[in-house]
């Protein structure tokens, strides 16, 4: 045993030091940091992102090496309260409501609290957590994301603590099944597995999911599974894992039309038949006449209200203003305009690649996204996470190099008024767009998109 230990600890010490390093990173990330304290955010996401390309490098032959690994970083937040979103407190306070059979979609965390609520477990804490913005409207979390935390509300009960540690749970459980399914899917597409690990080694996913319980892993694995059962010649029963991954999140929702080429058409109708008949269901529970106004006005604040961290809007904006525009008249015209943009770009990457091939419709749903990300206002770091999986089965790894340079967007946190930094905002899209245009060059693929590979 003796030396078994002693040939492995020298074939592999570098990684095992790197991987030590990392996990005191995470712990000071998790228990020592305040959002606040930028230098010391952006060091430490700096040298988690540095010694994630080692280890992924280093090991990519090791794969249960790094699975291990992935899976001892994630445990560290075990303990730990997200200290880079306050999101979780609007998460339990719709599980309290969903779990008493009162629609979140009805009444907005304001209204409940000027009634006098009584029902809601430390309802002043999550309340004054969930900030002003979150607290005056709707819930805007589709129905199969309040399922869990309908579910971390009812195991919780009265602990906040509990109700946050049965989410991470479930959400690092629903990351193995990425790494499973992620790693089948790469060998069906004939890519090597180990490229998994740019997924489930990103600090981004382990700080933002993991440690500050957004639930695109949860929605990332019911996409992956429904890619994979495609894969197989399953895509009937894909149709179940789709539409439940548009019930935790809606962003699958723009890809269906870039199925139809996949299917064939009668094939794409039973599709969009099914994967539309599941996702209504999801929301049948929830069914009053105010729900479909509601829901719809709270997503459309994404369009028209809020701004973080956005791209060509940002320098639409600066000219804009300086030409004498008011930015909150801006954002309503702009908002419009990138419905329609993004339609467009939809229906040209329907019609105009060979997606018959699903290398071509998952890199097909990459550009959309891409398209969709450089135009919107609000682009949270999170966000980014999508790409990063789509990229993995693709030639493509600048979502990768976003899912770093997103992280200088946290800057806003270190102003108590959540101001930007547009020079740092800057350097952000500059080097995404630089290491696009450096990969369409070394690719050869300088004919750009509508090439079909």
């Amino acid at each position: 045993m003796s030396n078994r230990f002693t040939r492995y600890w020298n074939l592999h010490k570098i990684p095992i030091l790197l991987a030590l390093l990392s996990a005191v990173f995470y712990y000071v990330f998790a228990y020592h940091l305040d959002r606040s304290d930028f230098i010391k955010l952006i060091t430490l996401f700096a040298a988690l992102f540095f010694i994630c390309l080692r280890l992924v490098r280093f090991e990519k032959f090791n794969l249960k090496f790094l699975a291990i690994v992935g899976v001892i970083f994630r445990l560290l937040f075990i303990m730990a309260e997200p200290n880079l979103s306050q999101d979780f407190y609007r998460f339990v306070w719709d599980g309290h409501l969903v779990s008493q059979f009162v629609s979140p979609y009805l009444l907005s965390p304001d209204s409940l609290m000027q009634q006098g609520v009584q029902t809601i477990p430390n309802s002043e804490v999550l309340h004054n957590g969930m900030g002003e913005l979150s607290a005056q409207h709707f819930s805007n979390y589709p129905p199969l994301n309040q399922l869990f935390f309908a579910i971390a509300a009812l195991i919780g009960g009265q602990s906040l603590f509990a109700s946050v540690l049965v989410m991470r749970l479930s959400i690092i459980l629903f990351d193995l099944g990425i790494l499973y399914f992620g790693r089948k899917l790469l060998k069906n597409l004939n890519r090597s597995p180990h490229l998994i690990f740019w997924y489930f080694l990103n600090p981004l996913v382990i700080i933002e999911l993991t440690g500050n319980l957004h639930f695109e892993g949860v929605m990332l694995f019911f996409f992956v599974l429904a890619l994979y059962l495609i894969s197989t010649k399953k895509w009937l029963f894909s149709t179940v894992p789709y539409a439940f991954s548009i019930g935790i999140k809606l962003v699958p929702l723009m890809f269906l039309p870039l199925f139809w080429k996949q299917f064939g058409i009668k094939k794409s109708v039973i599709f969009y038949l099914l994967t539309g008949l599941i996702t209504v269901s999801l929301f049948l529970p929830f069914f009053s006449p105010e729900l479909v106004p509601n829901y719809s006005k709270t997503v459309g604040l994404w369009f028209s209200n809020f701004e973080f961290n956005a791209g060509i809007y940002n320098a639409i904006k600066y000219i804009a203003v300086q030409m004498d525009a008011k930015p909150w008249e801006l954002i309503k015209t702009y908002g419009k305009i990138t419905q329609v943009a993004t339609i467009v770009v939809i229906l040209l990457f329907s019609f105009f690649r060979s997606n018959e091939k699903l290398p071509v419709l998952v890199s097909s749903m990459m550009w959309v996204l891409t398209f969709y990300y450089f135009i919107t206002p609000t682009v949270h770091p999170w966000y980014i996470i999508f790409l990063v999986v789509l990229s993995l089965f693709t030639e493509y790894r600048f979502p990768i190099i976003w899912s770093a340079a997103a992280t200088l967007s946290y800057f806003a946190y270190s102003n108590a008024d959540f101001q930007e930094n547009l020079w740092l905002l800057a350097v952000e899209y500059i080097s995404v767009l630089g290491f696009m245009v450096y990969e369409f060059v070394k690719l050869g693929k300088l004919k750009l998109i509508f090439r079909n590979n």
